[in-house]
């Protein structure tokens, strides 16, 4: 970092505090502090915050890397003109410093500014989010402000003090790299990356840890999961349906033409569409690694229309609709100890992984722990028995409730489980998450501890308040007459009405995951297994083949979402 020529180079006009409050938005509360009103006199700037202001969602707001939003006069401008208003007053973009210079497009990461008593240093552009827009009347702001390279930017407080309007901005020091706040901007939420500029972003210190972890997987892994092997549904043929309990059968599949399917990893999941009107959509993991085709190992549940149809109904010869291999609860190709750890039917994609492990005749210390109900209950014992057996390394812990008592996560504890081993966890989401709960009490890093959840995902709705949840159910309303819409996670087929896919999720209270809900963020991304969508407005950047962004998504035909 370079000491920099300590002259003005622009002008405190405003500093804006607000306390979070809730508004009501589209039915729902949302508790945001968004709102700011300027300061009349000194304002302290604190390590977290100006004294009288606050964030509704500090996940993505607050906090020491964020602590003191900026804003410049100039974009101001720009706004008035672009939307034909002349109503802004300070605060209006939710900033704490409106300042009369300061662009975008020149301050740069880890640059260090002194403002009245108080020094700071650039550490991020602003989070895109749909509460920006909610506070402009405006919802498709959150899109703009990166398409137009004018999103603002956080600093953090290297020297407490006291600032007010009129104080002069003086800049202290150059960060390295020189790479703008509009330029980092763009290298999250814009295509056509920059290879060089992801590496440089990665080596300012400045940057806050969660850019410059977003900025990490763009270089080695990417933020997609890989394209399917094939694009919607396809006819597989089912070769055999073996009994393996009095509840479980795995069913064998292979192409109808008799060409080898491709490969799957360990742990993955096969999507079925079932006969029926509207038809079934239910997935399964994978219980084996392929071979000559697929296996499923299906529990028939009580009244379960998809599950007693593949158990009852099918045989040798029958043809049935398959999406390909997906999910990232997959084996890694890692040296560590691993835990597979399983409860009920949950046992099927650690199942995969340990046949995995088999074929590879892994030297991994291998510790396979699973719950059941009982012997009777227990399908795939002796398979998960002899692979266990051809291995060198392993541990076997079996507990069934009839006669142990269920696992537990002080049963987990007192196995004396190394602390570097990696987990895969599959089975009830209780269990999961107590499972999880006694990993990290052992000292497993959360990071390294991995599940599979086949119910919906955990909604991620930033700001909501009192949003009772629901079980997933058909929209309000008279029925729709677009395309259908089919949520397979939650089980619910319904024809498309109007506005976008999350906009009919909400309407059918599906759990969902979104923040920026103008195509930026990439949180609403899906999983399409089938089908063909349209958007508008389009997104910046495009999702990968097989993904949707839901927030501005239109089905064009039928289409079944992961969700």
């Amino acid at each position: 970092m370079e000491q920099a020529s300590e002259r003005p180079v622009a002008s405190l006009l405003s500093v804006n505090v607000g306390m979070p409050k809730n508004v009501p938005w589209q039915g729902r509360t949302v508790y945001t502090g968004v709102w700011k009103q300027p300061v009349n006199g000194p304002a302290m700037v604190r390590r977290l915050n100006v004294d009288g202001d606050g964030q509704g969602d500090t996940n993505g707001h607050g906090g020491e890397q964020r602590a003191v939003l900026v804003y410049q006069i100039q974009s101001y401008r720009h706004w008035e003109e672009h939307f034909g208003r002349d109503d802004f007053t300070y605060g209006q973009f939710g900033e704490n410093l409106t300042v009369d210079g300061m662009p975008d497009d020149e301050v740069c990461i880890g640059d260090r500014y002194r403002i009245g008593e108080a020094e700071f240093e650039v550490t991020q552009p602003r989070v895109t989010c749909y509460r920006v827009g909610i506070r402009m009347g405006e919802p498709e702001l959150p899109a703009l402000l990166v398409a137009h390279h004018r999103p603002g930017f956080y600093m953090r407080v290297i020297r407490e003090g006291h600032v007010q309007a009129g104080d002069q901005i003086v800049k202290t020091r150059t960060g390295p790299g020189a790479l703008s706040v509009a330029d980092t901007d763009a290298l999250l939420y814009l295509p056509g990356r920059d290879q060089a500029k992801l590496r440089a972003a990665t080596q300012i210190p400045a940057l806050s840890p969660g850019w410059q972890q977003s900025f990490h997987e763009l270089l080695h892994d990417g933020a997609a999961e890989e394209t399917p092997a094939w694009p919607g549904f396809r006819e597989l043929r089912v070769t055999n349906v073996v009994p393996e309990s009095t509840t479980v059968s795995s069913i064998h599949l292979s192409s109808a033409d008799g060409t080898p399917l491709p490969a799957a990893q360990a742990g993955q999941y096969l999507t079925l569409r079932i006969p029926g009107d509207p038809a079934p959509v239910r997935s399964y993991s994978l219980s084996s690694t392929p071979g000559d085709g697929y296996r499923i190992s299906v529990k028939r549940e009580p009244h379960g229309m998809a599950s007693g149809y593949l158990t009852t109904k099918l045989a040798p010869g029958s043809l049935i609709d398959v999406a390909a291999p997906r999910g990232e609860f997959v084996l890694d190709e890692g040296t560590d100890p691993v835990l597979l750890i399983s409860a009920g039917i949950g046992v099927t994609p650690v199942l995969a992984m340990l046949h995995a492990l088999a074929t590879r005749q892994s030297d991994r210390e291998i510790w396979w722990i699973h719950g059941a109900r009982g012997p009777q209950e227990h399908p795939l014992a002796a398979e998960a028995h002899a692979l266990l057996a051809t291995l060198p390394n392993t541990h076997e812990h079996v507990f069934y409730s009839t006669k142990d008592g269920r696992l537990t996560k002080n049963k987990l504890t007192a196995l004396s489980l190394p602390s570097g081993a990696t987990a895969y966890i599959c089975g009830p989401e209780s269990f999961m998450a107590d499972m999880t709960e006694a990993l990290k009490t052992l000292g497993i890093d959360q990071t390294r501890i991995r599940t599979e959840l086949f119910g919906a995902l955990d909604s991620i709705n930033p700001g909501v308040t009192n949003h009772p949840s629901k079980a997933p159910h058909q929209p309000p309303g008279p029925p729709g007459t677009g395309p259908l819409v089919t949520f397979a996670r939650s089980g619910i087929s319904t024809r498309f009405t109007q506005g976008n896919l999350l906009d009919l999720a909400d309407a059918c209270d599906v759990p969902t995951r979104w923040s920026c809900r103008t195509g930026v963020c990439h949180t609403c991304v899906t999983p399409l297994l089938s089908g063909e969508v349209t958007y508008s407005p389009a997104p910046l950047e495009a999702p990968a083949e097989g993904q949707a962004l839901i927030c501005c998504a239109h089905p064009s035909t039928d289409v079944v979402l992961d969700m």
